[in-house]
């Protein structure tokens, strides 16, 4: 089976499907409604392996109307009362809430987002910056000074995994500690960041009680860390605290061919990937995507490479009986719905 899993020709590759033409906008809305879906969708929905869930990340796009949407609705609306259309789609079964790292939620946020979703639904969440950005940044964006609430396990909790599966409950699916850039005094202590990281990981509660579907994972944006000498060091802690490496698509990161490396060490698991950044627009090229993307209503820029190899790897691991979670942006290749639609007719395919 892992042979299967990593080694598998790629399937031949397909055209996107073509974004359907967008609906006119409505006025003085207050309740998102769902773009109605064919049987061909529905059809391929069910084709898909049940421990399989592809989604977005966030649902706050007016560009989807056609897609997702069944009109144009603002922002602000779809921010509050879009999740529940978003969760009719029949591709889209989980989603990356993204907010989450810029201020905590409380459970009664979370328990609402729950509430609007189906039962198999299963959430991927961002931890909160102030405990896994090593820097204090200010408005810019720039660090200003040492963060004293670094890789901090008790604030992890309180403000981070405990409000989350209090609220999510069993669809809690991946918790995300994704590390941003680490200044460079750490970047050349990588062994002291990653006995920090273990402290953390090692006093979470645990998930499964409430959520058997639940991991927690770590993703980073330090090629660094991938490093083939010090990659078992990392495994080592992964494994030891029941923790997974989330697959980062960015293009501050290695190609995904780069990244499975680490996922083979700790096989058997759970694949947790956020396809992030088309590697074209470069390292520091979200607001260049931003720009060429925006409303997100179509297919921009196909990347052929990653798409089929996480075909291959989703079909492998899935067939062995793990959970998959993939989350992808409209920074990835243009239209997050549409490249959900694409990985799904390849592992039709398989």
């Amino acid at each position: 089976m892992q042979d299967d899993l990593f080694g598998a020709p790629p399937p031949p590759a397909q055209p996107p499907a073509p974004a359907p033409p967008r609906a006119p906008a409505r006025k003085s809305l207050s309740r998102v409604n769902a773009a109605p879906q064919d049987d061909a969708l529905r059809a391929l929905a069910s084709a898909l392996p049940p421990r399989v869930r592809l989604g977005t990340s966030s649902w706050t796009y007016p560009g989807w109307a056609g897609l997702v949407w069944d009109t144009e609705y603002p922002d602000a609306l779809l921010s509050r009362e879009g999740l529940r259309a978003y969760g009719e789609h029949p591709l889209l079964r989980s989603v990356s809430v993204d907010r989450s790292f810029y201020r905590p939620l409380t459970q009664d946020q979370y328990a609402r987002y729950a509430a609007q979703v189906p039962d198999d639904f299963r959430f991927v969440v961002k931890a909160p910056s102030h405990v896994t950005d090593a820097l204090v940044r200010g408005e810019d964006g720039r660090g200003m000074q040492p963060n004293p609430a670094f890789l901090d396990p008790d604030l992890a909790t309180q403000d981070f995994v405990a409000p989350a599966l209090a609220g999510l409950g069993h669809k809690v699916g991946a918790l995300v500690f994704q590390l941003s850039p680490l200044p460079r005094h750490l970047l050349h202590n990588l062994p002291l960041v990653l006995q920090r990281l273990r402290r953390l990981l090692l006093a979470q509660p645990a998930l499964g009680p409430t959520a058997p579907d639940g991991v927690l994972a770590v993703e980073v944006r330090d090629p660094q860390w991938l490093d083939p000498l010090f990659m078992p060091e990392l495994a080592a802690v992964l494994r030891e605290t029941g923790a997974t490496w989330c697959l980062c698509l960015h293009a501050k990161m290695p190609r995904l061919a780069d990244q499975l490396p680490l996922l083979r060490m700790l096989w058997p698991g759970p694949m947790v990937c956020r396809w992030n950044l088309n590697p074209l627009h470069g390292a520091y090229g979200y607001e260049d995507a931003q720009r060429e993307y925006e409303p997100y209503d179509r297919i921009h820029d196909v990347d052929e490479e990653t798409r089929e190899l996480l075909v291959r790897t989703i079909s492998g691991i899935a067939g062995a009986g793990q959970n998959v979670f993939v989350t992808i942006s409209n920074k990835a290749e243009g239209c997050a719905p549409l490249s959900v639609r694409a990985l799904a007719q390849g592992l039709a395919r398989c």
